[in-house]
């Protein structure tokens, strides 16, 4: 550590150009740092959803409904324990841009299915009591200033809103929170049978079904049991472990590991270009001074330690910096909250960038500080004679 000196005074010759160079490597990682989040958020419900757990929904698509007296048909299946239906509502609070998951469920067996969202249990008998009452979750709480007792207006651009009104009006009657970290806290549940009544088309019909198992061993036999018995159906059913099921969700846009490694692959691969072209211009311009450190007694080996550290600091700075930036972007002022309300960047993948900065800047500086360890001071000390 005691040439930290000298190699930040040769960092210091040329400011703009390392100004630049930090800035695109800074760049870099808050892309990478940003693209993590996203696979995270969308990948998330994958990490946490139940091993005990299936949903059943259309076989042709997810957006195809199912018929409600599917319920109780597949209740009665062998190992099945309990039953718990979803649809999704998508509504919109005041501005198309105030979008937030909402969802129409039964309360008591959506709280049974789901012990992840936590719920007083005075909000919980006040939910159970009121037909237009609805459960939000923190963040979204948070986010838009509700509290008990406040009225959400919503429209609906998929089912419509109820005869003669203009909007869906929904009252905060609880606040849930996660019991585990990572726990989407951002959605809206409210009645089935208020929406049920309400709608003007579509009528007893609901999106999907979650399907809780006796035993996670007989999980597969479970699903295909459910599916049989709605074979040649006008209402084919596919049931899937809940993991597959939110997978199919991110699946929807793509495969988002390729896209992002994609798009990673491309951008580190000019920041390689742009870092290591740096540090050749720097030895290049250092060829007389490195002669005069070897004429002094500095080794070859420590000419390309010395080279080696000098990249390295420049991929810190820019590294370190944008993945703090990606981190305070994602956790603190989320700027994709009006599509993904729900963002982190994973501990493992802050690990996996700290080490793709310590390898950048090895990868960059090994060329220039092989030549530099190689230089002959003869050659190096009449180079600008």
């Amino acid at each position: 550590m005691k040439f930290l000196g000298l190699v930040w005074a040769n960092l210091k010759r040329k400011k703009l150009r390392t100004s630049l160079t930090v800035l695109s490597i800074l760049v870099a990682f808050l892309l990478f740092g940003f693209l993590c989040a996203i696979k995270q958020g969308l990948g998330g419900g994958v990490e946490l959803a139940g091993v005990d757990r299936l949903i059943t929904r259309n076989k042709v698509s997810l957006i195809m409904s199912l018929p409600l007296n599917y319920e109780a048909r597949i209740a009665s299946v062998p190992g099945v324990d309990s039953t718990a239906h979803q649809s999704w509502f998508g509504g919109i609070y005041q501005d198309p841009k105030n979008f937030f998951p909402s969802f129409p469920v039964q309360p008591e067996k959506f709280l049974a299915m789901y012990p992840e969202f936590i719920l007083a249990p005075a909000q919980k008998e006040a939910w159970l009591k009121t037909r237009t009452g609805a459960i939000i979750g923190r963040k979204s709480a948070e986010k838009y200033h509700f509290k008990i007792g406040d009225h959400i207006p919503l429209t609906c651009p998929i089912w419509g809103e109820p005869a003669n009104q203009d909007h869906w009006d929904f009252e905060v009657v609880g606040i849930f929170d996660g019991a585990k970290k990572g726990t989407d806290t951002t959605g809206l549940y409210f009645q089935y049978d208020y929406f049920d009544e309400a709608r003007t088309r579509n009528k007893g019909e609901i999106g999907w079904l979650g399907v809780r198992v006796k035993s996670p061993d007989q999980a597969a036999e479970v699903a295909k049991a459910i599916d049989e018995q709605f074979a040649n159906s006008p209402y084919e059913t596919k049931t899937e472990p809940e993991g597959a099921f939110a997978a199919s969700f991110a699946a929807q846009i793509g495969d988002i590991g390729s896209i992002m490694m994609a798009v990673l692959s491309a951008v580190f691969f000019t920041i390689l270009l742009v870092a290591g072209n740096t540090m050749s211009q720097a030895v290049r311009e250092r060829t007389e001074e490195l002669g005069v450190l070897k004429a002094m007694g500095f080794t070859n080996e420590l000419v390309l330690v010395l080279v080696l550290m000098e990249s390295c600091v420049i991929s810190a700075l820019g590294g370190l910096i944008g993945l703090g930036l990606a981190w305070v972007l994602v956790s603190v002022a989320n700027p994709a909250s009006n599509v993904m309300p729900s963002l982190s960047l994973p501990p493992h993948d802050l690990i996996v960038g700290f080490i793709l900065v310590f390898v950048l800047g090895v990868v960059a500086g090994v060329v220039p500080a092989v030549q530099a360890m190689h230089l002959r001071i003869a050659v190096a000390l009449r180079r600008n004679a």
